[in-house]
């Protein structure tokens, strides 16, 4: 890995002596405290500089620093869940002279990846695969006998609130692996956790009755030794009474087979390392409840709004002002805000809509709605599966659901889409965020895939917009009651390329393209944003004599079919252009009619390559995939200077 040049920001002087686990062991227990401020204050001074995510990691300092001075990693194995909380784990592992490239191109990741580091057993990015990836461990561990080999799973922000987590806690309680669970509470995914477990754990954290008998069940166990043969059972049976008496619901975990102990301060390293040490001694599966808050440490993120912190951007570490570029001139909105804005305009003109979203208001801007009709607009928590299967209720009932959910997080719920609502053909309207290349989140959130996967599934739509313009024309069109069936509209992270966006809406005609520009050496078909890096291409060709016509296709499917005769009977060189994966997406459906009505051209498919791109900025994503304005227009040269008839590529 290229080594981009040094932060500037010099570590505190016992983090400076610590390039591993192993050196964070030789500090002595009194000396952790000061470590964790050293550590917390790192993490402050290269996000505040460098971007990132910020609030997570730091309220993990405690709990990361007792978890590497207990436990013998990377033999021990730990696994992340949701990745943007490992920062200080990536510190303490070797990391902290590179941390600064954290995100960048060509840099570290922003989460644990296993080709990154021994330390990281597990590559993370989506929520919630830590219990079920750290129970395999266990269990591979017990087979091979290497019965003292610890596995550690650390969920939270939120993540406990999928469906993959309560599948992994149920399998887990009856192999009696050797897996500890740490249920890292801070209430808190990006946006404030939902829902009844969210409750649950509240109540059991709060229950002060019941953490002051807990107090006195962990002293006895403390001084077990006094009981002589029979100690563990009368703890137990002690310990079962305050759970019985005091607090009936703390049977949740249990019943599920797992010893549950907490909840505990998640910021007291001391008392951490030495419940991590008895907890070691115990076999089977374990579930420890530490209590943190996000931000914790950075007095502007604990009194502000933790989603804003949770990841800030460039920031005044010593004021805690946000840094923010303001243009000179306006600029265009984030699709995101459009998709927003839009969804409010057209539910107050029609009644049946209503908006879900998997634990990602703000992302993607459903909190507009939110705020504006709270009674139609949901947030299900980290629960992508059910926010579609919910979805697909309410279409059954004439409402119309608008299901936002990020391209590669809608991977999780293809078979829902499948089968609750294209098999049903019920109209819900599947909004695509973050579709194509999402830039420094990297391959985890990429949404490469999406065209593909829903291109060829009965029943459904498959859109994309080139502008605001056209995002909102699809969402009304998606919506009108003349519309049957599923839609997908699919639009990219960032800025759009209209500052007058706010156009009246037009209903659009399915499966209908449109012809930008008329050319006679080229076509150029593209789908969605990339569009605005061909018109500049095209326009730049132009001084050199060359006329290429462009078509925004619009929908990937159904395709205008009546577009694509003319295309081929009017040109031998074509170029197809997305932001998403070649591999099935629309330069093969272009394929696929090229063949099917035996026509014969030159097409080249330029979008996302058969390979996981890595993270980085878009714009430097875009030109290393080969469709960015530059790459193009060298294209569009290239096969201009081909004359092989027939060639795919």
């Amino acid at each position: 890995m290229e080594i981009i040049k040094g932060s500037g920001v010099i570590p505190g002087d016992l983090l400076a002596n610590v390039n591993s686990p192993a050196d964070l062991k030789l500090l002595k227990e009194d000396q952790l405290e000061q470590f964790c401020k050293e550590l917390r204050q790192y993490i402050i001074d290269i996000v505040s500089t460098k971007g990132g995510h910020f609030g997570a990691s730091l309220g993990v300092v405690e709990l990361t620093t007792a978890l590497h001075y207990v436990f013998n990693t990377p033999y021990d194995q730990l696994v992340w869940d949701v990745g943007h909380q490992a920062y200080g784990h990536k510190i303490i592992t070797g990391r902290r002279d590179i941390f600064h490239t954290n995100r960048i191109y060509k840099g570290i990741s922003g989460f644990p990846k296993r080709s990154e580091s021994e330390y990281d057993t597990f590559g993370v990015g989506h929520s919630s695969t830590s219990i079920g990836g750290a129970l395999g461990m266990a269990v591979a561990s017990r087979y091979k006998k290497q019965n003292d080999r610890q596995h550690i799973a650390v969920i939270g922000d939120g993540s406990m609130t999928a469906g993959m987590a309560f599948e992994a806690l149920n399998h887990a309680g009856v192999e009696n692996a050797n897996l500890l669970v740490i249920l890292n509470d801070n209430c808190m995914s990006i946006d404030p956790n939902v829902g009844a477990l969210k409750e649950y754990l509240t109540d059991i954290t709060t229950s002060h009755t019941y953490n002051k008998a807990k107090d006195k069940v962990w002293e006895l166990l403390g001084k077990i030794s006094k009981f002589g043969p029979n100690a563990q059972e009368i703890a137990s049976k002690i310990e079962n009474a305050v759970k019985t008496s005091l607090l009936k619901q703390s049977n949740l975990f249990e019943s599920l087979k797992f010893r549950y102990f907490g909840p505990v301060d998640g910021h007291d390293v001391v008392r951490l390392t030495k419940i991590m040490q008895d907890l070691k001694d115990i076999p089977g599966p374990k579930l420890l409840h530490v209590v943190t808050q996000k931000g914790k440490g950075y007095q502007f993120s604990e009194a502000g709004n933790p989603t804003i912190w949770h990841a800030p951007g460039l920031f005044n570490k010593d004021t805690g002002e946000i840094i923010k570029v303001v243009p000179k001139e306006p600029q265009p909105p984030k699709y995101q805000d459009v998709f927003g804005h839009t969804i409010v305009e057209l539910a107050e003109q029609n009644p049946k809509i209503m908006g879900i979203t998997p634990a990602m208001p703000s992302g993607c801007s459903l909190n507009i709605m939110m705020k504006a009709m709270p009674d139609r607009a949901f947030d299900v928590g980290i629960a992508e599966q059910h926010a579609v299967t919910f979805s697909a209720g309410l279409a059954t009932q004439g409402l119309v659901p608008f299901c936002n959910i990020y391209s590669s997080f809608m991977q999780r719920a293809y078979d829902q889409v499948v089968h609750d609502v294209a098999l049903q053909n019920l109209k819900v309207v599947l909004c695509l965020d973050r579709g194509g290349l999402a830039g420094a989140d990297g391959p985890t959130h990429h949404g490469a895939f999406d065209i593909p996967y829903f291109r060829c599934i009965p029943n459904m739509v498959v859109s994309a917009p080139m502008n605001e313009e056209e995002l909102r024309n699809l969402m009304y069109t998606a919506q009108h009651e003349d519309t049957t069936g599923p839609f997908s509209i699919r639009y990219p992270r960032g800025n759009g390329v209209m500052v007058d966006w706010k156009t009246p809406f037009k209903k659009l005609e399915i499966g209908k393209g449109r012809k930008l520009k008329d050319g006679k050496d080229v076509a150029v078909l593209s789908l969605g944003h990339p569009g605005n890096f061909a018109v500049t291409a095209i326009k730049e060709l132009e001084s050199e004599g060359i006329q290429a016509a462009h078509y925004d296709l619009r929908f990937a499917k159904p395709i205008d079919e009546a577009m694509l005769h003319e295309v081929f009977s009017r040109y031998k060189k074509i170029i197809t252009i997305e932001d998403g994966t070649i591999v099935g997406g629309v330069g093969s459906a272009v394929l696929e009619f090229m063949a099917d009505h035996g026509y014969s051209a030159q097409v080249k498919r330029l979008g996302i390559p058969d390979l996981f791109i890595e993270h980085g900025e878009q714009s430097e994503l875009y030109e290393e995939c080969g469709f960015s304005a530059k790459q193009i227009r060298l294209e569009i040269l290239d096969i201009l200077k081909e004359k092989k008839e027939i060639r795919i590529s």
